[in-house]
C-alpha cells in the first residue's frame, strides 16, 4: 500500500515549536489527535480538537508520568498491519484503533546534561516510551508515518494537501530512516554521558553519534565525495561559524579553516596564522591584527597565496583591506566590524567566517582519526608549556627574549606536522619547516624558507640570524641541532628524552647555544 490517509495521529513533543500550526492542520483533514500532558493542553488551549491518551486507553497515566503511552491500545494501533488479516483480526478484538502518525520528539537530555543537572533529574529526563513509538513506528512505515523534528511537519502537511490527506510510501520510508537515526543518537548521548558519569573515557563500546551540517562538493579530490557533519559541542571554529559571502566552503577549506583557528586560539595578544594545507605558514603576535598579519605574512609570502587566515580579534577594516591585497581563501575571525566587512564585500569569493568566540586551547576533548577496520580515539592535544616547567640544559642561560621567543615556537610547533620544526625572532615565524620524514631535513627547509623570504623582501641576511628555534619532539641526533646553528639560530627549545641527549647538548654547549627542554612532546600526525 503506498497512499496511506490519515485519520489518526497521536503527539507527544517536548519541543511545542510549531504544535498549533500542525495541530489546526491535521484538524482541517479531519484527522483525530491523540496527545499526553503538555502537548494535549497546549492543544486544548489553543481550541483545537484532542483527545488524551488516557481517555483512549482508559488507563490513567501513572508514576509520575513514566508510564502512560506504554499500552495495547497504542503500540498495537501503530504496529498493526494492515494487510495482514490476523492483525486486523487481534485489533478488532481488543478493540484498538489504527494510528496513521506518530509525531514525537523527545524528553531534552542533552539540554538537561547541558545545564548541569544532578544525576537523578538527568536519568528523569530519559525519554522511554516516546523512543517506543519512534521505533515501532519506523518499523511499520508501510502504514504509518513518524516526525522527530518540527522541520518535517511542513513537508508532511503538503504531501498531505496534495493527495487527499494521504502520505507516500516514500515519504514515510525517508521519515523512518530519519527516525532510527534520531532515536540512535539519543541513546549514544544517554551512553557517552553514563560512561563519562561512570568515569570510563573510552568504554568497551563508543558511541558517536554526528549531524550533517553541509553537504560537499567533493572531498580532498574531485573524485572523492564528502559532507561535513557536527558533534554538538558547539566549540567555536568551523562549526559555529556564519559565512558572511564567498563561494561554498569545500573540505579542505574546512580542514585548514579548523587547523588555522585552533593554532590562533593558543594566544592571548592579538595573533594571525596564515595555514596551506593544514600546515601554518606564517604566525605571529602583534600590537594589534594589522601588525600581527604583516609579522605573519612575511614569514613565508609565497605560501600565504591561496591559503587560509585566522585572527583572534575581531576583524577590523584596515587588517580587512591588507588581507584583501594577496589572494586568500578564507578569513576566520572571531567577529568582524562593519567596515571590514564593507572591504571584503569587493572580493566576491574570499569565505569570510565569523565564529562568535574563540576556542579554549586547554578544554578536555577527544579526537578521532579512522584507520582501516577502526579508528584511532585520544584526548586533544591541551598540554602547553610554561616558563616554569622548562629546564635549562645548557651552559649559557637563554636571554629573557630568548625565553619569550622559544615559548611562542614551541606553541606555535605544537600545530606543525611532525617533524616540525619552527624558528621565531621577535615574537613571529621567520621559518617552519613541516612534515618531513627526517629532523635534519625539517631544519633544513626551515632555514631555507627564511633565507628566500628575506632575500625576496630585500634583506642582507636570513631571518634566522639571532632567532630561537623549537622542535616538537627530542633531537635523536645532533645533526638537527646543528643545522639550527649553521642557519643562525641561538636557542633551541626541545621535549628532550633522546638516548643521546648529552650529545645534543654537548653540541649545542660547543656552539653557544641556549638550550631547554619541556620534558613535554607535540606530535602532530
Amino acid at each position: 500500500m503506498s497512499a496511506i490517509r490519515i485519520r489518526r495521529a497521536l503527539i507527544s513533543v517536548s519541543d511545542k515549536t510549531g504544535l498549533l500550526d500542525l495541530g489546526r492542520a491535521l484538524a482541517r483533514h479531519g484527522v483525530e489527535i491523540l496527545s499526553t500532558g503538555g502537548s494535549a493542553k497546549a492543544l486544548a488551549d489553543a481550541g483545537i480538537p484532542v483527545k488524551e491518551v488516557g481517555a483512549h486507553t482508559g488507563f490513567p497515566e501513572i508514576m509520575d508520568g513514566r508510564v502512560k503511552t506504554l499500552h495495547p491500545a497504542i503500540h498495537g494501533g501503530i504496529l498493526g498491519r494492515r494487510d495482514s488479516k490476523d492483525h486486523m483480526g487481534a485489533m478488532e478484538t481488543h478493540k484498538i484503533a489504527p494510528i496513521d502518525l506518530v509525531v514525537v520528539n523527545l524528553y531534552p537530555f542533552a539540554a538537561t546534561v547541558a545545564k548541569g543537572a544532578d544525576f537523578d533529574t538527568c536519568i528523569e529526563n530519559i525519554d522511554i516510551g516516546g523512543p517506543a513509538m519512534i521505533r515501532s513506528s519506523a518499523k511499520n512505515h508501510e502504514f504509518v508515518a513518524v516526525m522527530v523534528e518540527p522541520a518535517q511537519y511542513a513537508e508532511l502537511l503538503a504531501e498531505m494537501d496534495a493527495n487527499g490527506g494521504a502520505t507516500s510510501l516514500d515519504l514515510r520510508r525517508r521519515y523512518a530512516a530519519a527516525a532510527y537515526a534520531h532515536t540512535g543518537a539519543y541513546d549514544a548521548m544517554i551512553s557517552s554521558w553514563f560512561a563519562g558519569q561512570l568515569g570510563e573515557r573510552y568504554p568497551e563500546r563508543l558511541n558517536v553519534t554526528l549531524k550533517r551540517q553541509q553537504a560537499l562538493r567533493y572531498g580532498e579530490n574531485p573524485h572523492q565525495d564528502a559532507a561535513f557533519y557536527v558533534d554538538g559541542s558547539n566549540r567555536p571554529g568551523v562549526a559555529t561559524a556564519r559565512q558572511f559571502q564567498g563561494k561554498e566552503l569545500s573540505y579542505n577549506n574546512l580542514n585548514d579553516t579548523d587547523a588555522a583557528f585552533e593554532a590562533v586560539a593558543e594566544f592571548d595578544l592579538p595573533a594571525c596564522v596564515i595555514v596551506k594545507h593544514a600546515n601554518p605558514c606564517g604566525v605571529a603576535l602583534g600590537s594589534g591584527l594589522h601588525d600581527a598579519y604583516l609579522k605573519a605574512l612575511a614569514c613565508d609570502p609565497v605560501s600565504a597565496f591561496g591559503g587560509i587566515v585566522a585572527v583572534n580579534r575581531p576583524l577590523d577594516a584596515a587588517t580587512a583591506a591588507e588581507i584583501a591585497k594577496i589572494f586568500v581563501e578564507v578569513i576566520v575571525a572571531p567577529d568582524a566590524d562593519d567596515a571590514a566587512k564593507t572591504v571584503l564585500a569587493a572580493k566576491k569569493n574570499l569565505r569570510l567566517l565569523l565564529t562568535g568566540a574563540m576556542p579554549d586551547p586547554l578544554a578536555l576533548g577527544t579526537t578521532f582519526k579512522t584507520v582501516a577496520g577502526g579508528m584511532l580515539v585520544q584526548a586533544r592535544d591541551a598540554g602547553r608549556v610554561m616558563p616554569a616547567d622548562l629546564k635549562v640544559v645548557t651552559k649559557r642561560q637563554p636571554t629573557k627574549a630568548e625565553m619569550d621567543d622559544m615559548l611562542f615556537a614551541f606553541r606555535v610547533a605544537k600545530h606543525v606536522k611532525s617533524n616540525a620544526i619552527v624558528y621565531a625572532k621577535g615574537a613571529a615565524t621567520v621559518g617552519i619547516g613541516a612534515g618531513q620524514m627526517s629532523r635534519v631535513d625539517s631544519s633544513r627547509i626551515a632555514a631555507t624558507k627564511a633565507e628566500e623570504a628575506a632575500k625576496a623582501a630585500g634583506e642582507a641576511q636570513s631571518r634566522c640570524i639571532g632567532s630561537v628555534v623549537a622542535s616538537d619532539a627530542f633531537f635523536p641526533f645532533a645533526d638537527g641541532l646543528l643545522a639550527a646553528a649553521a642557519a643562525g639560530a641561538t636557542a633551541v627549545i626541545q621535549p628532550g628524552g633522546s638516548m643521546r641527549d648529552n650529545e645534543v647538548i654537548a653540541a649545542a654547549d660547543e656552539k653557544g647555544l641556549a638550550m631547554v627542554m619541556t620534558g613535554l612532546r607535540h606530535f602532530r600526525h
